[in-house]
């Protein structure tokens, strides 16, 4: 599982840096996003995923034996407070590049005055 999450990260990461290295500024502000969602990963797999019991997972304790891996909650709780910030950032990211486009008639950043 860790080799699996070790690869969608550097995936990620590999996808980000090379929208954030185009000319056309909205591939800019999402290969932004997809840095972040490989940050959340990150931190995800850094929290450790382990095989969930009876005992750390109580609500799952009632349907029956099997109960799957599971995340550190507290890591989850901060990786979602990250992607509802993310989405934000991105929204206002977009809105941003929306007003460049309106002043500049392009979106290429080279061409920019």
């Amino acid at each position: 599982m860790s080799v699996l999450l070790a690869a969608v990260v550097g995936g990620l990461f590999a996808i980000g840096t090379f929208l954030l290295h185009r000319r056309d500024l909205v591939k800019v502000v999402l290969g932004v996003a997809v840095l972040t969602q490989g940050a959340n990963v990150y931190l995800i797999t850094m929290g450790g995923i382990e095989q969930g019991t009876s005992d750390t997972v109580p609500v799952l304790a009632t349907h029956g034996d099997h109960v799957p891996e599971t995340a550190d909650p507290l890591v989850q709780a901060l990786v979602l407070t990250a992607i509802v910030i993310s989405f934000g950032t991105t929204a206002l990211a977009l809105a941003l590049t929306y007003r460049a486009y309106q002043e500049n008639e392009t979106m290429d950043v080279h061409q920019w005055r």
